[in-house]
């Protein structure tokens, strides 16, 4: 069976090829290298010992996207990350978030009726709760105004997409609500690896260790948590890849079912930024360089998943802990420093 990828050779994404290849999948990836490198894909064959099919080009082309589908008639899912997705980026730019993250999926739906791909995995995000009222948030909790316009781009996702499946027979989706996924692949790889300045708190922590950011900022440190700094339900990108698979493989045993579903996939813990923080310290052996700077426009104050829907449901249960999310994450900074020596 074959899955598009789309956003394949970002971080998520790329994580996601290599369960789906590991699990036997053929995977086309699609995507236009606006904050991701062309050599992930030769390190995803390393790992999984099988190079997927790339396709470059931006999916908000709409020509482009129906010229993919012709040539891949027999793809039957897909797997949805494509998107810009910084916090802040958004707040001072709303129309590139609307304009590229709308018309994208958009244009994916479109193609999706008139092909044989019947099934969408959508790379959704714990920002569609706001600021919750109850903690933790389950799935049934209220979809908040979001405090981003990112945040309403994946509500307003989840409503295209919910829509579409109403009005088009044979489309399934189902929505994976993300919390914060951090950390890269045992084998150092692939990671975390944004063009520029990253947005993420732990790219940002990695690099100000190995020097390339001169200080780590954070963003406050007066909210009503125990250490006045925000609190998020960290998740390693690794746990977070498999259970795209396991979503894949639900549309596969009951393809005819419609239907949308959404999951919450987290820890079901919180962690303080500076909790964070000092979880690097503590596997890195290296003190980082930080201050404490004004609120970011955007933020919300604390927020961690219910999960137990996704663990029953889905069979899925997170599985590695912070440490294991701060040591894989400096692994693969030190390897992205040593390969830059070399160069």
């Amino acid at each position: 069976m074959k899955i598009l990828v789309t956003g394949g050779t970002g971080y998520i994404g790329s994580h996601t090829v290599v369960e789906l290849q590991n699990y036997g999948y053929e995977v086309v990836i699609v995507d236009n290298l606006s904050n991701s490198y062309p050599e992930v894909v030769d390190n995803i064959a390393k790992i999984t010992g099988k190079k997927p099919a790339f396709e470059k080009f931006d999916l908000t082309e709409y020509g482009k996207t129906k010229t993919f589908f012709e040539k891949h008639p027999d793809v039957e899912a897909m797997i949805h990350f494509a998107a810009y997705k910084a916090v802040g980026e958004s707040v001072a730019n709303p129309l590139k978030y609307y304009d590229n993250n709308l018309r994208s999926l958009i244009n994916l739906l479109s193609c999706m009726k008139d092909h044989r791909a019947h099934a969408l995995v959508f790379s959704s995000s714990c920002t569609v709760y706001g600021q919750p009222e109850q903690l933790p948030v389950s799935e049934d909790s209220p979809i908040q105004k979001a405090w981003s316009p990112y945040g309403n781009t994946k509500q307003i996702s989840e409503e295209i997409i919910h829509d579409s499946i109403n009005a088009h027979e044979g489309i399934n989706g189902i929505a994976l609500r993300y919390f914060n996924p951090i950390g890269a692949h045992d084998s150092a790889l692939i990671g975390e690896y944004p063009i520029g300045v990253p947005d993420n708190l732990v790219p940002y922590i990695t690099q100000t260790a190995i020097g390339k950011r001169e200080a780590l900022r954070v963003f406050g440190n007066d909210y009503d948590t125990p250490d006045g700094t925000p609190i998020r339900d960290y998740i390693h990108v690794v746990d977070l890849a498999k259970a795209h698979v396991i979503a894949v493989d639900r549309f596969i045993k009951e393809k005819n079912k419609k239907r949308f579903e959404v999951f919450n996939l987290g820890t079901g813990r919180g962690n303080t930024v500076l909790e964070v923080v000092n979880a690097f310290e503590r596997v890195s052996g290296e003190k980082l360089n930080y201050k404490i700077v004004d609120r970011r426009q955007g933020d919300v104050e604390k927020v961690w998943a219910d999960t137990s829907f996704a663990n029953k449901e889905l069979g899925w249960k997170a599985e590695r802990d912070l440490d294991d999310m701060m040591r894989t994450a400096w692994q693969w900074e030190k390897a992205l420093a040593e390969k830059e020596n070399k160069q």
